[in-house]
């Protein structure tokens, strides 16, 4: 039985997040404990909130990829199924260019990468800026000055508790190669 990679990677967040709390019970106290779970819980809040922002993003791409496909009419898929002939499908037999065309072709290149890799970063802010993303980064912030201000932070719990993310996904990777 298959496993799938969300539930891998929640059940290694989970060993992670236990080992921290069995640490934290043996060198570091009930409030070493208490700040570590607190930064887990908003670290969490992120890595949920920027899946999910992507995931919309991606979802909506993939919506905007399908109509674009199914505009394509019958007939056009019956006489050209992988679309060689398109108008912007273009090869140039010519072998030799000379230094100026060269010049041309690559600045031709570079003003069309350019308009797609700001279009591309247009539309993947909404990933990028999603409402759950910053939320957690809120609570994060709210997180840490609510133990600071009530004077039981304990710096060291609190960035073991943030590192879980890292560490889990270090150890979900080197999961995935064996």
């Amino acid at each position: 039985m298959k496993m799938t990679t969300i539930k891998k990677f929640a059940l290694i967040f989970l060993v992670v997040d236990i080992a921290i709390i069995i640490v934290g019970l043996l060198f570091g106290g009930e409030n070493f404990i208490f700040n570590s779970q607190v930064a887990v819980f908003c670290s969490m809040f992120i890595v949920l909130g920027t899946f999910l922002g992507y995931y919309r993003t991606v979802k909506a791409r993939a919506e905007i990829l399908t109509e674009q496909i199914n505009e394509r009419d019958t007939i056009d898929k019956i006489d050209d199924p992988y679309d060689l002939y398109d108008e912007d499908f273009k090869i140039n037999e010519q072998e030799d260019f000379t230094s100026e065309e060269i010049k041309n072709i690559i600045n031709e290149e570079k003003s069309r990468s350019k308009g797609s890799s700001i279009k591309n970063t247009l539309s993947s802010l909404s990933g990028f800026a999603s409402i759950y993303r910053i939320a957690g980064y809120a609570l994060l912030v709210i997180g840490f000055f609510f133990l600071r201000n009530n004077e039981i932070l304990n710096i060291y719990g609190f960035l073991v508790g943030v590192s879980i993310v890292p560490i889990g996904t270090l150890l979900f990777q080197l999961n995935l190669k064996h």
